[in-house]
């Protein structure tokens, strides 16, 4: 029986790349490839430091090609240079993801490609892009809807929203997914960082305006004495004003803590000694460090964003986005407050039904094939 050969881009890279789009990838294709596909994925070299340009990794084969590590650029030329590629690797499906590398759908419409496009939200939407890029971001969106033999979206809102506004009305619905967790090793990354188990606030993201970080800062500060820390996990992909503003805000404070990128034992030790976890986002795709969070069974204190709530968390797991002052309020009650056993089996049960890397793939592979009829 022939294996299917499919060809992935619009990643930067795997594994341990920063990214929502990177961690969807670093957990379905290695699946995937054990279901007997034969998967090729296109990483950005920028991204991937030399040590380690691996050619095959948990049975995904690497393929690293260049592009110019600017922001504009990168994601149109990456992904016409990886469709050269992609042509020469004799590839039965193309899976393209984010609408950024969508622009290039049309183009591997005429070269044959079968195309499968993942729309991982709106990005025109992020604060980081100016009206040139958001105008080009949208004609992605456009196009990746147009051209693609088969959409999937990440969430319910999402769906609903590109149904009504293209009328396409076969898109299909595979949310992103998350590992559970059973064992966290141990490293010695609290005592670096001189922290206490459930002692401190924590969240993992980039650095960008729409995860709202300004405000968890600001919310933070506000609380006179806290018998907590923040710590923050993540950095900017590409520094700018902002990310710098961010790590100039917290360099007079003792107790909020950022970290830079990790992944790995050092973040899900983080993870695994949280008295709380926080995401105050203005949007989101479908934010899978809150699913992570979940599945080491934290507390969770999130904004009450419509990617949010689709998650369906207790009421009192939310906050009005960019009210800080309720942010603060929350925080304060939330960390004390911890979470049940019931809570925690609820979060779990959620996470198995809606979330199940497993099921993911079939459902994925499902769509591969029937691309192919």
């Amino acid at each position: 029986m022939h294996r299917l050969n499919v060809f992935v881009l619009g990643t930067r890279g795997v594994p341990g790349i920063q990214g929502g789009v990177e961690k969807h990838c670093e957990e379905l294709y290695p699946i995937l490839a054990r279901s007997g596909c034969k998967v090729f994925v296109a990483t950005r070299t920028p991204y991937v430091p030399r040590e380690k340009r691996y050619k095959r990794w948990r049975g995904v084969n690497l393929i690293h090609v260049w592009c110019p590590r600017q922001r504009s650029l990168e994601a149109i030329t990456h992904s016409l240079l990886a469709l050269m590629v992609a042509k020469i690797k004799s590839t039965d499906i193309l899976h393209i993801h984010s609408i950024g590398p969508a622009l290039v759908t049309p183009v591997a419409r005429l070269l044959g490609f079968n195309i499968v496009t993942t729309n991982h939200g709106p990005d025109y939407k992020r604060q980081k892009w100016g009206f040139l890029a958001k105008k080009i971001l949208r004609i992605g969106e456009f196009l990746g809807i147009k051209f693609s033999d088969k959409v999937i979206v990440i969430s319910k809102n999402i769906k609903e929203s590109l149904e009504k506004k293209y009328g396409r009305k076969d898109l299909i619905f595979i949310p992103n997914g998350v590992r559970i967790v059973n064992y966290v090793s141990s490293s010695n990354i609290l005592d670096d960082l001189n922290l206490i188990p459930r002692k401190y606030i924590f969240t993992a993201c980039r650095f960008v305006p729409e995860k709202g970080l300004h405000d968890l800062i600001s919310a933070y500060k506000s609380i006179k004495n806290p018998e907590f820390k923040l710590v923050i996990a993540g950095d900017a992909d590409h520094e700018t004003e902002y990310s710098r503003s961010l790590k100039k805000s917290v360099e007079s404070s003792r107790n909020i803590v950022m970290t830079g990128f990790l992944s790995g034992s050092l973040l899900e030790e983080l993870y695994a000694n949280a008295g709380l976890f926080v995401l105050p986002s203005y949007y989101e795709g479908l934010p899978i460090a809150l699913l992570e969070a979940m599945s080491y069974g934290l507390p969770v204190l999130v904004s009450d964003i419509p990617q949010h709530r689709e998650i369906n968390l207790p009421e009192f797991r939310y906050f009005p986005v960019k009210n800080v002052e309720k942010l603060a309020e929350k925080m304060i009650e939330l960390i004390k407050k911890g979470i049940s056993r019931e809570e925690q089996e609820s979060q779990l049960r959620i996470l198995e039904d809606n979330y199940n890397w497993e099921i993911i793939a079939k459902k994925t592979l499902a769509v591969y094939e029937s691309c192919l009829r």
